[in-house]
Parts: structure tokens; C-alpha cells; sequence
């Protein structure tokens, strides 16, 4: 007799696989019309789908234990981040990173390093009673900006229209490095924690600081993605030669090259986040693979897989009732300190250092390039990396009292800041561009209906899917029969998603008139024109 298998597995694939498909079948009107993130999309299902909700998706209960749970969060945030930096390296255009370092230099030396202490100095005065050495650890988690909520202004239809080319580059270029030079600030901080009692306390958080952080985990992840990613370069270049490798190999490479990268520099203790990026930039040295595989879905496919995967997740795992309810900070300061960290953390030195950033040209793109400076996944990376350094600092086996509360402390305003950075990000762009375009659609539309009782109804009614009807589709006398319904002799056309899908082999229409018509022959061998292809 057949039994109900409802086991955890089986829910989570439903449920995984329904939300995907359920927003793939309006992602272009949620992405491109109504310009919302993916990740804030997906955020809210996780959120739905999580124990505080739905109890659809149940984390703790999957991993058995609360380190096991911050130890899968922390693999599937390595595993995004570097597949998303190695994307991010091959996207950029050849030798980027020789052509441009001065801009990334300012952005990467003064620009980030004024945005760890400007972040700092707000904790310090807005959360009670942590002192200053716990607030540069806290600041260092969210100091570099987050390459995924980036592409919302990066990727898509409003950054070909709103953001220059080379603004986009050196936002891609800033995110993808800074996100791996997070360490030095993150444990210059830890290292001054722990060994803050000891008599020798500088002389051994510097030797540490300058051998384990920048020796070890910077430098050493710089060189070996360099190598890597240029004999990844080598042996791809060899092997299409020699047509060894046929075609989904070859647009699959730069995401197997981001899984070995992060796999090998793991077993090391290696920075495998920026060794991705610099794997990824150095593979792509000469275009010859981004331009090749410019045209192609693949990458960015599986890229928004890991994306919504992710965020659900977040979701799902954000400990949202700490919120309201730990020792640490009450919810109000909580709210203001999302505020001032928004506001203060990146927008001010932006606008100070504008002008040795060529890409930004003028107060408006740095304002934007300011702003938006997104708090995300690497965030959350940088969170449960902390927490696995707080748990070495003990005192006869037990964790001392200043590392479990800054522990809490971390949990609480990490988390709490990646998500405003998520919402916030991820309605400005809809927000502002309502706030810009409402005024002139009720002046246009106030318009139109006076034209309408001037001239009267179009004979050759338009069906409308996610658009709006506009009087440059039809190409006839606008004085003709009152009667707007459809007739066999009238053409129906029909808007998908902003286009009319036409049909390439053998017929397009030109015009309409007033007048009878035939239809259009369609052919079987019709090709699908999506609307972001146009």
C-alpha cells in the first residue's frame, strides 16, 4: 500500500524547486519592469518557508546541532562567494586589474580602511558598553561591500541604461577584491582581543597580523590564484587547440575553476575568497574566454541558482528573535545603528576621494557608487569566521566571558545589518524610479485620455501582457470604426513582457491599418524572443 514519504529531503526539494519555478515565470517582471533583487525575492521566501513562519524548512533540525548549523552556513557562504568571484574576475575586461590599479588602490587602501573606523566609531557610541577593540571587529564583518547584492546595479536593464561601463567595472573590481582584504582588519582586531592581557600583547598580535594574516592567508592566496587561474588559462587555450574539449566543458570551466580554488585553498587555510577573484581575473587575462563565453547563459544560470538558493536559506537561518530579545542592544538602537551605517559607513569617503577615482565622474555617480555599498552574504561569511575564532579564546577550557558576549554581539548586529542592507538595496532602485517617473506617467496618461475623447477609439485593438498600449505599435488611421472588439479581418497583437514575439524565419508586422488584413503566416520553426534579449 503506498505511504506518504514526507521527509525533509523530499520537502526541501519541493519546495526549493516550486519557489524557482514559480519566480522564473516572472523574474523578468520582477527584475526588469519592477527592478526588485533576487536575493531581497528570496529573502522573503526564506523568511515564509522558515521555522517562525511556515516551519517548511527546518536548518537546526537538518544539521543537528547549533556549531553544525554555523558550519554549513559558513561552507555555503564560501562556496557563493566564490563561485560569484570568480564570475565576477571573468567578467571583467582583459588586464583590468594592471589597467586600473591606482582607482582600485584608493578604494582598497584609504576608502576602505576610513570605512572600518567610521563603521567602528558608530558601534562604539550607539551599542552600550562594548568597548572599542570589540566594535573594529564588529566593524571589520561588514567593511567590504557584498559582489552578489551588487549586481543589482551591476546586471540588468537599469545599469545598461543608468550606470557607465566603466562605473559598473570598478564596482565589480572593488567588490570582488575587497571581499577577500576583509581579514586583516577582521583579526587585527581579534588578535588585539585575545592577547589583550599578556604583557608582550603587541609585539605578538603583530607578528601574528603581518605572518599568519598577510603573509599566509593574503599573499599567499594572491599568488596561487594568480597561478592557478593562468594555468587554468594555459590548458584551456591548449586543449580547444587541439579540439579535446567540446562545448559544455568549456562553458562550464570558469565555475569548475572556482570549486577547485576554494576546495585547495580551504585544505591550506588560505584567503580562498580573494584567490577566487584573482583566479578569475587572471584567467581572462587576454578576453579570450570572457569573449567567447560572452553570449552564453550558462554561468549566470547557475550563478542565480546559488543566489536564490542562499537567500532562502538566510532566511530561513537568521536568528530573527534575537532582535527584540538578547542583552546586548535593545531593537531601537538597533534601527538607528542600521540608519547611521548605511548613511556614514562608505557615502562620506566616497565623496571626499571622487576625484582620484576617474571611473566616478561627478557628485551624482559618486553619491550612487557611495550608497550603494551593500552588506550581504560576505558579511555573514566574515560573521561565522569570527565566531570560529571566539570559541579558541578560553580560559581553563572555557570560553572567556568578553569573547562570548562580543559572540553575541556580532550574531546580532551582523545579521540585522545584512538585512536592512538587502531591503533597503533592494527597493531603492524601484523606490527612486517611481519617485521619478509617477509625476510624468500621470502627465502622459492625463494626456492620452485627452486624446482619446479627441479622436476616439483605435480601430486595432492591442492586447496588453505587463505593458501598456502606446499608439506608435499601430500604424493606421486613428479615426475609424467606434467599435474596438476584435474581428477576423483585425489583427490581435499580443505585448509578452515588454516585446512582441515575432516570429524571424518568415513573417514580422510592419503596420496595421484601419482596413481589413490577413494575418500574419506563422511558421512551426517560430524561435522565442525573450524581452531582456532585445
Amino acid at each position: 500500500m503506498p505511504v506518504l514519504a514526507i521527509t525533509n529531503f523530499n520537502v526541501v526539494c519541493s519546495i526549493l524547486g516550486g519557489f524557482i519555478t514559480l519566480f522564473g515565470l516572472v523574474s523578468y517582471l520582477f527584475k526588469e519592469r519592477f527592478y526588485l533583487s533576487e536575493a531581497l525575492i528570496s529573502l522573503l521566501a526564506g523568511v515564509t518557508f522558515s521555522p517562525n513562519v511556515t516551519n517548511l524548512i527546518r536548518p537546526l533540525e537538518y544539521a543537528g546541532s547549533e556549531a553544525n548549523l554555523n558550519t554549513i552556513t559558513l561552507s555555503f557562504s564560501r562556496l557563493v562567494l566564490g563561485v560569484q568571484l570568480v564570475l565576477a574576475g571573468v567578467q571583467l575586461p582583459s588586464r583590468y586589474l594592471q589597467k586600473e590599479w591606482r582607482s582600485l588602490v584608493v578604494l582598497l587602501g584609504p576608502a576602505m580602511t576610513a570605512m572600518w573606523l567610521i563603521s567602528s566609531l558608530i558601534m562604539w557610541t550607539v551599542v552600550p558598553d562594548l568597548p572599542f577593540l570589540h566594535a573594529l571587529a564588529v566593524a571589520a564583518c561588514i567593511t567590504p561591500t557584498d559582489p552578489i547584492l551588487s549586481n543589482t546595479i551591476v546586471k540588468g536593464k537599469f545599469a545598461d541604461r543608468n550606470v557607465p561601463k566603466p562605473l559598473q567595472n570598478i564596482i565589480i573590481a572593488e567588490s570582488g577584491a575587497n571581499d577577500g582584504l576583509g581579514y586583516p582588519f577582521l583579526f587585527l582586531a581579534l588578535y588585539l582581543i585575545k592577547y589583550n592581557n599578556q604583557a608582550d600583547c603587541v609585539t605578538t598580535t603583530l607578528t601574528l597580523w603581518l605572518g599568519e594574516t598577510w603573509g599566509y592567508t593574503i599573499l599567499l592566496s594572491v599568488v596561487y590564484g594568480a597561478v592557478v587561474g593562468w594555468l587554468a588559462k594555459e590548458l584551456l587555450h591548449w586543449a580547444e587547440e587541439k579540439s579535446f574539449v567540446d562545448r559544455e566543458s568549456f562553458l562550464v570551466f570558469a565555475i569548475a575553476l572556482a570549486l577547485f580554488t576554494v576546495g585547495t585553498c580551504g585544505m591550506v587555510g588560505s584567503d580562498d575568497v580573494l584567490a577566487c577573484f584573482v583566479a578569475g581575473n587572471t584567467f581572462t587575462w587576454d578576453d579570450w574566454f570572457r569573449l567567447e563565453t560572452l553570449d552564453d547563459s550558462l554561468q549566470p544560470t547557475i550563478d542565480m541558482l546559488l543566489n536564490l538558493s542562499i537567500f532562502i536559506w538566510f532566511g530561513a537561518v537568521c536568528p530573527w528573535e534575537s532582535f527584540s530579545a538578547n542583552s546586548a542592544v535593545s531593537m531601537c538602537r538597533l534601527v538607528l545603528l542600521g540608519i547611521l551605517i548605511l548613511l556614514l559607513r562608505r557615502l562620506p569617503i566616497l565623496l571626499a576621494l571622487r576625484k582620484y577615482i576617474h571611473q566616478i565622474d561627478g557628485i551624482q555617480q559618486a553619491v550612487f557608487m557611495g550608497f550603494f555599498g551593500p552588506i550581504g552574504v560576505s558579511a555573514i561569511f566574515y560573521l561565522y569566521i569570527s565566531l570560529e575564532f571566539l570559541e579558541t579564546i578560553t580560559v581553563d577550557g572555557v570560553q572567556r566571558d568578553d569573547a562570548r558576549k562580543l559572540g553575541e554581539v556580532l550574531t546580532v548586529v551582523i545579521w540585522f545589518l545584512a538585512i536592512c542592507s538587502n531591503v533597503v538595496h533592494g527597493l531603492s532602485i524601484p523606490v527612486g524610479m517611481v519617485g521619478m517617473y509617477l509625476p510624468r506617467t500621470l502627465s502622459k496618461a492625463a494626456e492620452a485620455t485627452t486624446n482619446d475623447e479627441r479622436f476616439g477609439p483605435i480601430s486595432a485593438p492591442v492586447q496588453v501582457i505587463f505593458g501598456r498600449r502606446r499608439r506608435k505599435d499601430l500604424d493606421g488611421d486613428i479615426s475609424g470604426s467606434p467599435d474596438p472588439s476584435p474581428s477576423p479581418s483585425t489583427p490581435l497583437l499580443s505585448r509578452i513582457g515588454g516585446s512582441i514575439i515575432r516570429d524571424r524565419n518568415f513573417g514580422s508586422i510592419t503596420s496595421i491599418g484601419a482596413g481589413p488584413s490577413t494575418l500574419p503566416k506563422l511558421s512551426y520553426s517560430r524561435i522565442i524572443s525573450f524581452p531582456d534579449e532585445n
